[in-house]
């Protein structure tokens, strides 16, 4: 248990922004699935029209540290060639 003020406070922040990360994760991970599944039923279109959010989303976590910069970048890759295998 927190005992200085500024432990406490700590606590507090660190929950807050643990929440928000969470947030930003599951909403990667829901972006790459749909991705993914709109690729898997063939509709290529819809997926392209995604990839710019993914993008933007990725770049974002990496920016702030919340993934890393190559993880992001191989992300972005990975989904990129799945759906240019496609086509």
């Amino acid at each position: 248990m927190a005992i200085t003020k500024s432990a406490k406070r700590a606590i507090r922040v660190s929950g807050r922004r643990r929440v928000k990360n969470l947030l930003k994760m599951k909403k990667i991970r829901n972006l790459l699935k749909e991705v993914g599944n709109l690729v898997s039923q063939k509709k290529i279109e819809e997926a392209k029209k995604l990839l710019p959010q993914v993008y933007k989303i990725l770049d974002k976590v990496a920016k702030t540290g919340l993934l890393k910069k190559n993880t992001a970048a191989r992300k972005k890759s990975r989904i990129t060639i799945l759906i240019n295998k496609v086509q």
